[in-house]
């Protein structure tokens, strides 16, 4: 499952209901932390696209099937920049730059990778209930990003 995104900051909105959609048919219900958690992923990368590149991007979305409990959910935004992601230190005052802190505090994995003249910037969810170490906690716990450290609450 795929979704253009021109580089307008109203289709951050548009990803995100887009995202929704999608949920319903996977067995990941809407009250589900992970259901939250991954449109909060989705919101990150896409504004992050949408406002660092001023390029078109395609948000891409892989959901298991409704029987699988255990499965990964990945999610990618690809765009034609090829300015890689780097995360910022930011002061508690500061309305941004806190999205790839947050990515990489919510999500089990994440990374990125050059994509032809672009790049493909990719974070995964296990759906694994209450397993230790995972996603499952959605935040709980600190983490460390090229020497920043930060606790995601």
């Amino acid at each position: 499952m795929q979704l253009e995104i021109r580089p307008d900051p109203a289709e951050v909105g548009r990803a995100r209901r887009w995202a929704r959609s999608r949920l319903a048919g996977s067995g990941i219900g809407a009250d589900e932390p992970l259901a939250e958690t991954l449109i909060l992923l989705v919101s990150e990368l896409v504004t992050n696209a949408v406002v660092h590149t001023g390029c078109p991007a395609v948000l891409r979305l892989s959901l298991p099937g409704a029987a699988q409990e255990d499965a990964t959910v990945r999610l990618e935004v690809a765009d034609r920049s090829g300015r890689a992601p780097v995360p910022r230190c930011v002061d508690g005052d500061a309305t941004g730059g806190r999205g790839l802190a947050l990515v990489d505090g919510l999500a089990d994995r994440w990374g990125w990778s050059s994509e032809g003249a672009g790049k493909r910037i990719w974070c995964e969810l296990d759906r694994a209930a209450g397993s230790e170490g995972s996603a499952s906690a959605y935040g709980s716990g600190a983490s460390a990003y090229e020497g920043l450290a930060y606790e995601a609450v």
